[in-house]
Parts: structure tokens; C-alpha cells; sequence
């Protein structure tokens, strides 16, 4: 039978970490959240867009508010897909058979990518407009 996640070994230990070895490890936990999000297609479909437009903010910003609100705006679709990428796999953990909370846990994550997707591309496509129009 397994045991509760606060008699774990592995879990007493991570929560009696302290100052830069809680930071050694929490940064491995981010890095492996980061393998785990490259197995996702769409991450990677994000990643590659990243690493087109990222430096494009360099030419298409004219100022540091607006290179920081083009590229932050990729990087904020990335964390949202990270996180609903994370919403699936806990309501897949719960099971397989169809459930009507799973199906709106899994609707909302992805309004939320959709939405973050709308918000990066009417960022682009004003500094675009503006860019391209003066």
C-alpha cells in the first residue's frame, strides 16, 4: 500500500532543505518540468516560434517597454501551456473514464492558452502596425 506523500523519505527531505540547496534542487525540479514540456508538441511548436521572434523584438522594438511587452508575451504563452500542460496530466493521473470536471478542467487550460496566444499576437501585430506604418 502506499504511503501518504508526507511520510515519504524524498518529500521530509525536500521540505528541510534550506537556502542555496533548496534552490539546487527546485532548479532541477524546473529543468525536468522543462524536459517534460518538450515532450509536448505544442511546447515545441512554442519554442521554435520563440526562438524566431525573440530576436525579431530586437529589430522591431523601439523602445525597452515595447521589446519587453513582445517578448514577454511569447514567454507568457510558453508558461501558460507549461501550466496546462500540468492541469492535464494531474486530471489524467485522477483516470481515464470521462468525467464532466475533467472535461472543464482540460476546456479551461486551454481557453487560457488560446487566450494567451490572442494577447501575443495583438501585441505583434500593433508593434508590427507600428513599425511597418511609420
Amino acid at each position: 500500500m502506499p504511503q501518504p506523500p508526507d511520510a515519504r523519505p524524498d518529500f521530509l527531505n525536500h521540505k528541510r532543505r534550506r537556502g542555496l540547496t533548496r534552490v539546487w534542487h527546485a532548479t532541477g525540479h524546473s529543468l525536468q518540468g522543462l524536459r517534460a514540456g518538450w515532450a509536448e508538441p505544442a511546447f515545441r511548436q512554442e519554442v521554435l516560434a520563440a526562438l524566431v521572434l525573440v530576436p525579431a523584438t530586437f529589430w522591431l522594438a523601439q523602445d525597452w517597454v515595447q521589446a519587453s511587452l513582445l517578448a514577454g508575451s511569447v514567454l507568457i504563452v510558453m508558461i501558460v501551456e507549461l501550466l496546462n500542460t500540468g492541469i492535464e496530466a494531474a486530471v489524467d493521473r485522477i483516470g481515464p473514464e470521462w468525467h464532466a470536471l475533467s472535461k472543464r478542467a482540460k476546456d479551461l487550460g486551454s481557453a487560457a492558452v488560446l487566450l494567451s496566444l490572442l494577447l501575443c499576437g495583438g501585441i505583434w501585430l500593433a508593434a508590427l502596425t507600428q513599425r511597418l506604418g511609420s
